[in-house]
């Protein structure tokens, strides 16, 4: 007799199933075995969550309908495989998981992830078979469009729905290929074995591999950093983690079938290099400096780490699909030289740069802090020349009293966080004594043991210049300044990361579990909302990209109860003066005249619903867009007095070269003076570069005129007016 695995057997299940009997039984996988050790580690999860998590959230029977269209939406986001049969089936029990999986019950959703398997596995040999087919033609001359907007896409009805909805998404992909330069055989060539090295993963999932999913499922409807780790997981993330400090010093997410770049470890190798960006799509890593590129689309998140991780000194090229480009554009290729992070290359920096407002000349100290370190060790041997963030930042604030600076730029841009500690003692330098955060536990305790209590020992005119990558620790330190009124917070929207994580062993691997969070001084929450600035900026990166808002299930922003503080300025009074000076800056600004047309020009073509797939009409798009992104460019080196590009692929090719540009004037043949040059706007982030250079940072050199407006400003107040709105 033919052994049928379960998930065959069930009505369900066959009346879904609508490929041929042959076929069907040929492409069979085995059913997944769920083990005790998953069942006690689902009861031990299903406890931990109801009663330590942050969100009180009971697992009832409207958590069980989140619970499967988060199951389904993990498996299946694109709605390609599953078909509207078996959702049909699966509602059935859309009320019943939450009493399944408090009991450790898995066996529904096994059977899901099981029918999951079939049906991804018999599509991809399908696919496969197509395109190895002479027979099967890709007619690009079609008026053929592809829905892409997949919250608004349905499930197909049948075999027949399905195969024309693949047909188009193949063609979709090999023209996406097309236009990016290789011809119609390597395209065919390239995604047959992309969707090979998918089956093959596929097939080699084992029940660990689905539990993951299926727990993690769970979790993930609490807040979106709570997650299950298996052991081999758990040996993984460890693994990966080490990436962003040995290797190229990148930390990176699965989204959708990419690997994408979450953010850049500060004076890592990528970091340095200046070219890879947050929110870019590795497409294929290669090995050395002339290494085959593999392709890596679809691939596992530990199997992309482990082509990237290698030995110092050695060479790694990522082909990238830039963060704002739609998929059919060109990628590029960034050839990094893996390095380990060390500690004192994270250290604070500073400089001093001249910013003239009339006649008057003033001296702008700089202090770029790109993390909050400590080293733990030499702590713990009580060695007194330490090294932290606080330490070095008092050092480097008596440098810069000896230059006699009016006025301090604190750059916390892409500083994703570190020690609570050190973003409370670097707080200690700014404010006289008195509380600097907040701390709110799941038992609803509040903790305001991290405290100032030391005389400030700055007391000059300050600005804090924060971005989206601003996180954790920035948000306490910037969000402590600006409730304190202590200096002005400039930039853009930080991340929004206010939530506190511990381990929690369980009976096998560990629970990452939110189980406190971050409140200011002020009662606000730095979760979700950020640190939103005094007086904002032009972004690099968009915020409906990056930060905690886009996260599914993140914990709100929030407010408690404010604790008595002090107020040393009143921003908020000199803004109405400050702002319109500001905004006049900004306008005329070329360097963010282009970053604000170049965002809402991408973003544009970004938000299609549907794709185009006669080759035609997307080659005029895309010559349209790139043609209308050059415009934009030499508007800006116009403006600035720079040679002009005369083709896109110049924007890249000939971007931050030694001998570029020559300013308007200078005599044919001369050679442009080196501090006249700009490259390519990344060049002039912080993000992208640890090193500090006004010359060519807007973003730096427009703080710098806010601090002279807001000096002046004082300046010219009489003494009761400065007495109002300045509390020292």
């Amino acid at each position: 007799m033919l052994n049928v695995p379960k998930f065959l057997r069930s009505s369900l299940a066959i009346s879904a199933l609508l490929f041929s009997a042959p076929a069907l039984w040929a492409a069979a996988l085995a059913p997944l075995e769920i083990t005790d050790q998953h069942r006690q580690v689902t009861a031990s999860v299903v406890q931990q969550l109801s009663e330590h998590h942050y969100r009180d959230q009971s697992l009832n029977d409207d958590l069980s309908s989140e619970y499967l269209d988060n199951y389904l939406k993990t498996l299946d986001p694109t709605k390609s495989y599953f078909f509207q049969a078996d959702i049909d089936g699966f509602n059935r029990h859309r009320e019943k998981f939450d009493n399944w999986l408090a009991k450790g019950n898995l066996n529904e959703a096994f059977d899901i992830f099981d029918i999951y398997r079939q049906r991804l596995t018999t599509r991809l040999e399908s696919v496969i078979e197509r395109l190895e087919s002479d027979e099967i033609k890709y007619d690009f001359t079609t008026d053929d469009q592809l829905v892409v907007d997949w919250e608004q896409a349905e499930w197909p009805e049948d075999k027949k729905t399905a195969d024309e909805l693949w047909h188009r998404r193949v063609k979709a992909s090999l023209l996406d290929l097309v236009l990016a330069g290789k011809d119609l055989e390597e395209s065919k060539e390239l995604l047959r074995k992309r969707y090979e090295n998918q089956l093959r993963r596929v097939r080699q999932q084992d029940s660990d591999d689905a539990f993951e999913v299926v727990i993690n499922s769970l979790t993930t409807l609490y807040d979106p950093h709570t997650n299950y780790l298996s052991p081999r997981t758990l040996e993984n993330f460890n693994i990966n983690m080490s990436l962003s400090l040995e290797g190229i010093g990148a930390v990176l997410q699965t989204e959708d079938e990419h690997t994408k770049v979450m953010r850049l470890v500060p004076a890592g190798p990528a970091d340095k290099q200046g070219e890879l960006r947050p929110a870019d799509r590795i497409v294929a890593v290669g090995q050395g400096e002339e290494g085959e590129m593999t392709d890596v689309v679809g691939w596992r998140l530990d199997e992309v780490v482990e082509q990237i991780r290698g030995k110092k000194d050695t060479v790694v090229r990522l082909e990238v699909l830039p963060a704002k480009a739609p998929t059919d554009s060109a990628t590029k290729v960034i050839t990094i030289t893996r390095d380990k992070v060390k500690l004192e290359e994270q250290a604070a920096k500073h400089d001093v740069f001249e910013v003239m407002n009339g006649r008057d000349r003033y001296k702008i100290g700089v202090i770029r802090v790109p993390t909050f370190y400590m080293d733990f060790e030499a702590y713990r041997k009580r060695d007194p020349n330490f090294k932290s963030t606080t330490r070095d930042v008092h050092r480097i604030l008596q440098e810069l009293e000896k230059e006699n600076v009016d006025g301090i730029v604190l750059d916390l841009r892409g500083n994703g966080g570190g020690s609570l500690q050190e973003a409370t003692t670097l707080t200690d330098l700014f404010i006289d004594r008195g509380p600097v955060v907040q701390i709110r536990q799941t038992n609803e305790l509040i903790s305001r043991n991290y405290q100032s209590h030391s005389r400030a020992a700055y007391r000059g005119p300050l600005v804090v210049l924060i971005d989206r990558l601003s996180a954790s620790a920035s948000e306490i330190f910037a969000g402590a300044i600006q409730d304190y009124g202590r200096g002005i917070i400039v930039g853009t929207q930080s991340f929004g990361k206010g939530s506190v994580q511990s381990l929690v062993p369980v009976d096998a691997g560990q629970l990452k579990l939110t189980e406190s969070k971050f409140y200011r001084v002020s009662g606000e929450s730095t979760q979700h909302r950020g640190v939103i600035p005094d007086m904002t900026l032009p972004s690099l990166v968009n915020v409906d990209d990056v930060g905690e808002s886009t996260y599914d299930n993140a914990l709100p922003w929030d407010k408690i109860h404010a604790v008595p503080h002090s107020r040393y300025f009143d921003i908020q009074a000199l803004l109405p003066h400050l702002n319109p000076l500001h905004e006049q800056r900004v306008e005329k600004n070329p360097d963010f005249i282009y970053l604000r047309d170049q965002m809402a020009l991408t973003e544009k073509n970004k938000d299609r619903t549907v794709v185009s797939l006669n080759e035609k009409q997307r080659r005029n798009e895309q010559e349209s867009l790139e043609a209308s992104l050059l415009q934009l460019e030499n508007e800006r080196r116009k403006a600035k007095g720079l040679s002009l590009y005369d083709s896109y692929e110049d924007i890249d090719r000939l971007a931050g070269s030694d001998d570029e540009d020559a300013t308007e004037g200078a005599d044919a043949g001369e050679a442009a003076n080196d501090d006249e040059e700009e490259g390519d706007l990344v060049s002039f982030s912080a993000l992208s570069r640890s090193e500090i250079n006004p010359d060519k940072d807007p973003f730096l050199n427009e703080a710098g005129h806010i601090l002279v407006d807001f000096i002046e400003q004082l300046e010219s107040m009489d003494e009761q007016d400065r007495d109002r709105v300045a509390n020292w």
